[in-house]
């Protein structure tokens, strides 16, 4: 049943669950992506039903005017609900823009899989996202975060083990690049962790070799030597304190501590990390395409953001230094 009370047609339903099956094990899309699409695409189910007033079909979903889908994002960005105490401002264009391209992977298989071609998808653009610079912690907050996570002062409160781990998953964020998920996913398959490398599955089952620090190996090997639970080979390596897998909540909890203690500025975020090992790289004379395929970007383009980044370091250290930038 559609959120309208409106039967979902069988055959519409079936191709519903079909496409999200291919993204989730043949485009092996990150679960949290299926479950953003999943829930913008049946957003989108429930404008149609309630804009025809009719049972959603496959024949109906074919049939959509560019008109439909405009008035789907109107209705969405209507829709938004604000946050307690504050006023209502629809969804940003970015979310606009996700939930546009999560009903275009759907028409996109659909073309595919079952000769349904949809060319009202194609007529309809993303209203226009603001482009952000990544924020990347800077070498010396980077340097003092680590020790920081190792301290007896810092960190988690637990025992010692505890603290080997947290230093290991900072130094594999910051030291390799790697997405919370990334480093989560390593398992004890992967150590003791040496100079041949790390081999990681990244976003749309992209596989990559990331090279490996010797700080950052002894950083791991340590914590997998104190590690006092008994962890399966292909389990996650990293543990919580009862002996669970670890969430990237504690890692999001860690560095929001690291915050508040070393006054950093909130975008300290572990995705920092990452956009810090690729920024310091970059300042130091590193080729675009090598930290495209050390991130694991499948576009250039991504990685072009941090080339804006690089440019304004540059500008202020020629500002600052230079005999004449003051006059």
């Amino acid at each position: 049943m559609s959120a309208t009370g409106l039967p979902l047609a069988e055959c519409a339903a079936t191709a519903r669950r079909d496409w999200l099956d291919w993204l989730a094990h043949e485009r092996r899309s990150a679960a949290r992506t299926v479950s953003a699409y999943r829930d913008d695409f049946d957003s989108w189910l429930r404008f149609l039903a309630a804009h025809t007033g009719e049972a959603v079909t496959t024949a109906g979903l074919a049939a959509i005017t560019p008109a439909d889908l405009r008035a789907f994002l109107a209705s969405r960005r209507a829709q938004a609900t604000p946050a307690p105490g504050r006023a209502r401002h629809g969804l940003s264009n970015r979310s606009l823009g996700r939930a546009l391209a999560s009903v275009r992977s759907f028409y996109a298989w659909l073309d595919r899989q079952r000769g349904i071609a949809v060319a009202a998808v194609a007529q309809v653009r993303p209203p226009k996202a603001p482009q952000s610079l990544p924020r990347p912690l800077d070498v010396d907050d980077a340097g003092a975060l680590l020790s920081w996570a190792g301290s007896a002062d810092g960190s988690t409160t637990g025992p010692a083990w505890t603290k080997a781990r947290d230093t290991a998953i900072l130094s594999l964020l910051y030291g390799c690049g790697l997405r919370i998920s990334e480093a989560l996913s390593l398992t004890p398959s992967s150590v003791p962790l040496g100079s041949r490398g790390l081999s990681i599955t990244g976003k749309g089952g992209r596989q990559r070799v990331v090279p490996v620090l010797p700080v950052v190996a002894e950083a791991v090997n340590a914590y997998a030597a104190m590690l006092p639970h008994a962890v399966d080979r292909d389990m996650p390596l990293f543990r919580a304190v009862r002996g669970g897998p670890l969430s990237a909540r504690h890692v999001q909890a860690l560095m929001q501590k690291a915050r508040g203690s070393l006054g950093l500025p909130d975008s300290a975020t572990p995705h920092a990390l990452r956009h810090a090992f690729a920024t310091h790289i970059l300042h130091n004379g590193g080729d675009l395409r090598a930290i495209q395929d050390l991130l694991g970007h499948a576009s250039l383009s991504t990685t072009q953001r941090y080339t804006a980044v690089d440019a304004r370091h540059m500008l202020a250290a020629f500002a600052s230094a230079h005999p004449r930038a003051s006059r």
